[in-house]
């Protein structure tokens, strides 16, 4: 069990559906991060905490600590957090760690697929308002997989505002693009990423060439159903795996998946 290291304050609370929603919470004076990196964010219950791992959702320069949560009706945490307000008290670690940051990656690449599940967009979600990111990289790809349509708001939303972020605004008006599919609905884009990936369809759909080695490189974060999976199919368009040791074409975060 992690040691809560701070108790902050709710700035906002944002619902988009019934399963997902966003809080924001005011930083600590001090508190330092490498976008993409995660920690352990909770509640103070029967006055012991209850602490899960959360990717940080807001920009490293962000005077507030972004978080994406989906809501588990029985969840020990996710049921109550789901009730916080702006005012309330949430519980968080001291140090923020996690391998889905840029260095974890080899350097050369020319684009970069941020590829995701539900809530496996939060890390993506500070990654894309971090100006090294347009530094780095031509093209930069975050892809999005739900079970419906109306999971896909906060994957849009934040792509809008990194294009309408004073200090990355530019670079990602000219290089983001969003891809967002869907699993359990009739939509413009469907089916599991690795699906759309194998048979084409996603590059098809984005108007752009199929994977390739010396030029792309990808993140991954969703759950370890989905992280084998696409482990296999980046293995076999010839990518090799990385981690904050030793940088690859790839990269994934295996803290949420049990």
């Amino acid at each position: 069990m992690a040691a809560v290291a701070h108790s902050l304050r709710v700035a906002s609370v944002e619902h988009f559906t019934e399963s997902y929603f966003r809080f924001r919470l005011e930083r600590p004076s001090g508190f330092r991060f490498v976008s993409g990196q995660f920690i352990m964010v909770g509640l103070m219950v029967d006055e012991k905490p209850i602490m899960r791992a959360y990717s940080i959702a807001s920009a490293h320069w962000d005077e507030e600590l972004e978080f994406y949560s989906i809501i588990v009706p029985d969840g020990a945490l996710t049921s109550r957090l789901q009730h916080i307000t702006e005012g309330d008290e949430v519980c968080l670690s001291a140090k923020a760690v996690g391998t889905l940051t840029l260095k974890s990656l080899e350097t050369g690449g020319k684009r970069l697929f941020m590829l995701s599940t539900g809530t496996g967009i939060a890390p993506f979600a500070s990654l894309i308002r971090d100006e090294e990111t347009y530094e780095d990289f031509d093209e930069v790809y975050v892809t999005q997989t739900c079970r419906y349509a109306k999971d896909l708001q906060y994957g849009n939303k934040i792509i809008q505002e990194a294009k309408e972020c004073p200090l990355v605004g530019e670079e990602a008006t000219k290089k983001l693009r969003f891809y967002g599919s869907v699993t359990r609905e009739p939509h413009e884009y469907e089916g599991r990423i690795t699906t759309l990936i194998e048979n084409g369809k996603v590059f098809e759909d984005l108007g752009i060439p199929g994977l390739n080695p010396e030029t792309d490189r990808v993140m991954i974060c969703g759950s370890m159903e989905m992280l084998k999976d696409t482990q296999k199919v980046l293995d076999q368009a010839g990518l090799s795996k990385g981690s904050g040791h030793s940088p690859g074409n790839y990269v994934w975060e295996k803290a949420f998946t049990g």
